[in-house]
């Protein structure tokens, strides 16, 4: 999400930290290429004209132009701004949390338009709420008007493993909201999630609905879901859902097919209520929640490491991490630790996920679409490597010609496929040998401080012999000044 924006606002920003020095027609030279990016990316044209407003003020005020680095002043103001129009709160990170702690049962009621993602977003703030919260949830389904709409919320609440109220045919949208109530006091349940109806469009009967359930139920949360892909039309529904029902906060989905994002960025300025998660897939844990700080600094090309750490955290197996961690303190490194890495990335949403969210890497990922490496070449490594026998994976040295022909005919690639991956296996194992020369993961950290990064190591942009990757190696990947930093990058630096 946000591409092309980051691309624009990253191409803009660039020629103003090329300048030693600023002039006050730089900066807003610079800041009418900023409000036609954002008009671009589908952002409200009143949201637009008061960000660009807010920054300029600032921008041009002596202290930025006559700073050592006005450009680097200029971009953090705009970072800042960007936090505010996404909706950054009190807390550190911009996140407005879900209220659970009133007392049970804690009632969520998920309204929006017909084919929004209404149904799947309750399924999977329930599993959210059951796993990350520790909390006994209850879903119901109040849409008596779609197909199979109370069928569906059942199946899907299998496969949450959250379960739904028992279907009653014939009952009414307010007379379910009761029974889920009377059900949910009588079976100790913490959340119920009420997944009412909606409509092709904004109607009084939709809005009558709503009000009738809302005045039975008395939630604690009304969060509007809305179909980021509709751009422009997504804010106009928000406008008419917030002047009806007094919502509490919104869920994007289909933020990961939105490559403009302005569903998101003229949101919160909209209906003045917090985003407070995007789906980001169709799985039911494609959950995530909205940070603003976050997602502004990576609009901006900065990274979001604290995302990454936690996406590390949920997704790799610490005893596999361990395993792999004390094999390479010894120089040991066969086929079957690379197969477990790439699985690893995988499991974190692949090269173009994890390149977006790891700063100073932007260069890198834009050399990879454009060579035409994506996630399929995981996928196209994994079945190599498969194709092997457990020998030939434990001692790669084994694989002579007639066995890489036997290992691409049984993956389906050529054997030039397979002898790229043992060249990429052959750079890290010669990469583990040196960390254990330099005295195991201490080595490790003198390769990573040195050289820029990740300059160091083999097949990264530095190493002797090395392949060069744009963005990594050189002057593109040199690493920013720290003290230019957000906050939350800045907290994951070693202490002096």
């Amino acid at each position: 999400m946000f591409d092309a924006l980051s691309d624009r606002l990253g191409n803009t920003f660039d020629r103003l930290r090329g300048r030693g020095a600023l002039r006050e027609q730089d900066v807003r030279d610079a800041m009418r290429e900023v409000r036609i990016a954002l008009l671009e990316a589908d952002v409200a044209l009143p949201v637009a004209r008061d960000f660009i407003e807010k920054v300029t003020e600032k921008a041009i005020g002596e202290s930025v132009l006559k700073s050592v680095t006005p450009g680097q002043q200029v971009v953090k103001i705009v970072n800042d701004e960007l936090v505010a129009m996404l909706g950054g709160s009190d807390s550190e990170d911009g996140h407005v949390p879900l209220t659970l702690e009133a007392k049970p049962p804690v009632v969520i009621m998920m309204v929006g338009l017909q084919g929004s993602g209404k149904t799947t977003s309750t399924a999977k703030l329930g599993k959210l709420i059951r796993e990350k919260h520790g909390k006994k949830a209850m879903m119901a389904s109040l849409d008596v008007n779609r197909p199979a709409a109370q069928e569906q919320l059942a199946v899907l609440g299998e496969q949450a493993q959250v379960d739904t109220l028992p279907i009653v045919e014939g009952q009414q949208p307010v007379e379910i909201a009761k029974r889920a109530l009377e059900s949910a006091k009588l079976r100790n349940v913490d959340v119920v999630l009420l997944d009412t109806a909606g409509r092709l469009h904004v109607d009084e009967a939709l809005m009558a609905e709503m009000k009738a359930v809302a005045s039975v139920a008395t939630p604690t949360e009304v969060l509007l879901v809305v179909d980021s892909l509709t751009g422009q039309d997504a804010v106009n529904v928000a406008q008419s859902f917030s002047d009806e029902v007094p919502l509490t906060g919104v869920i994007l989905t289909r933020m990961d097919g939105d490559a403009r994002g302005g569903a998101a960025l003229s949101m919160r300025a909209v209906t003045g209520k917090p985003i407070k998660f995007a789906g980001v897939g169709e799985k039911l844990d494609a959950l995530e929640a909205f940070h603003p700080r976050r997602v502004a600094e990576r609009i901006l090309g900065m990274g979001d490491v604290v995302s990454l750490v936690e996406k590390a955290a949920e997704s790799i197996k610490v005893e596999e991490a361990e395993l792999l961690a004390k094999r390479m303190a010894k120089g040991q490194f066969d086929l079957n630790d690379l197969r477990m890495q790439l699985k690893q990335m995988q499991s974190m949403g692949g090269l173009g996920m994890l390149a977006g969210m790891m700063p100073g890497m932007k260069k890198a990922k834009q050399a990879m679409q454009a060579s035409g490496m994506d996630d399929k070449v995981l996928v196209h490594m994994d079945a190599i490597m498969g194709s092997m026998t457990a020998k030939e994976r434990a001692n790669p040295a084994l694989l002579n010609a007639k066995r890489k022909k036997r290992v691409a005919a049984g993956s389906g690639t050529q054997v030039q496929d397979v002898n790229k991956v043992l060249k990429m296996h052959q750079e890290m194992s010669r990469a583990m040998k040196q960390i254990k020369k330099m005295g195991g993961m201490k080595g490790l950290a003198a390769m990573l401080g040195g050289g820029g990064g990740m300059g160091g190591m083999p097949g990264m942009g530095g190493g002797k012999g090395a392949p060069q990757i744009p963005g990594l190696g050189g002057k593109d990947g040199e690493m920013p000044d720290m003290s230019q930093l957000p906050p939350d990058l800045q907290k994951l630096l070693p202490k002096k």
